[in-house]
């Protein structure tokens, strides 16, 4: 019955409601995924594609902790982590961190949870870890999906009710805002120079934001920026690890693979105790030596 009911209220609109992350943090979509569908899902049991369904209309930097999602979805906390993690495995989640330079010359590592409406194997989440993803062409593209510029900018009213700007201007500024992230500035970056020290009141917010993505855009890099350094976390006890360690984004000691032993390589007791001896004997003053 809760399926029913959420699948029927599967609109952009539920969006406008679900809170975000702290800047830098939450939801990031993967790339090229495939134009959206009415049956992107049917493959999933019916609570995990209601949710998938729900976190694929979320914008990108939505909040995605359980205790979050649980106050907008009719399943408790224990229900979410399990559809999270089933949709992990079937290809749609994957968690993880993600190390971003900052302005001030210094760096941190943000939590990420990335989302794909594509289910994506193994290999390719592993691509998308090391940066060198291969471009996908979907075919025969019913409509143009909203571009991640788009999406920005649809989001700026959400940010500062001044800055709402309707389809049409979206559509007109995404290719200026298209340039900056060609230049590698992030999402964070973009929201501050077009939110900072706005006049009042805002007469034209696009023109506005027009103005600012023309006279703020920055110099091109020197060199083309590198792609973030990226790690995979297993979904139920959080350990990181390599991608190829990870399959299905879970460890192998969460999926009751037995540990192999480690060999040390330690020396037995009584030989440390015997070169110790030695030691102390060679750097003892020639008049406590032992004699021969």
């Amino acid at each position: 019955m809760a399926d029913a009911k959420l699948s029927a209220a599967f609109l952009p609109a539920h969006a406008l409601s679900h809170p975000f992350a702290n800047p830098g943090y939450g939801k990031r979509s993967a790339p090229d995924q495939r134009p959206r569908t009415a049956h992107d899902f049917a493959h999933l049991p019916p609570r995990e594609a209601a949710i998938a369904a729900y976190i694929d209309r979320l914008p990108d930097g939505a909040d995605m902790a359980v205790k979050t999602l649980a106050k907008h979805l009719p399943y408790g906390q224990c229900a979410l982590r399990t559809a999270l993690n089933r949709l992990q495995e079937a290809g749609h989640l994957r968690r993880g961190r993600e190390h971003l330079a900052a302005s001030d010359g210094g760096s941190r590592w943000i939590t990420r949870t990335w989302f794909s409406r594509t289910a994506r194997d193994d290999d390719w989440w592993a691509g998308f870890v090391r940066g060198d993803v291969p471009k996908e062409q979907p075919p025969d593209s019913p409509r143009r999906t909203r571009s991640r510029a788009h999406i920005l900018l649809a989001a700026l009213g959400r940010t500062n009710p001044a800055l709402s700007l309707s389809a049409a201007d979206c559509a007109n500024l995404a290719p200026l805002l298209t340039e900056w992230f060609a230049r590698g500035v992030t999402d964070e970056a973009v929201v501050h120079t077009l939110t900072s020290g706005l006049p009042t009141p805002v007469h034209h917010p696009a023109a506005l934001i027009h103005n600012r993505l023309t006279t703020k855009l920055p110099p091109e890099p020197a060199q083309p920026p590198r792609p973030p350094l990226r790690i995979l976390e297993c979904a139920k006890c959080g350990i990181p690890g390599r991608p190829e360690a990870l399959p299905g984004g879970v460890c192998g000691a969460c999926r009751g693979e037995p540990v192999p032993a480690r060999h040390t390589g330690s020396t037995p007791r009584p030989t440390v105790h015997a070169h110790a001896a030695e030691v102390r004997a060679a750097m003892a003053p020639r008049s406590e030596r032992p004699r021969a």
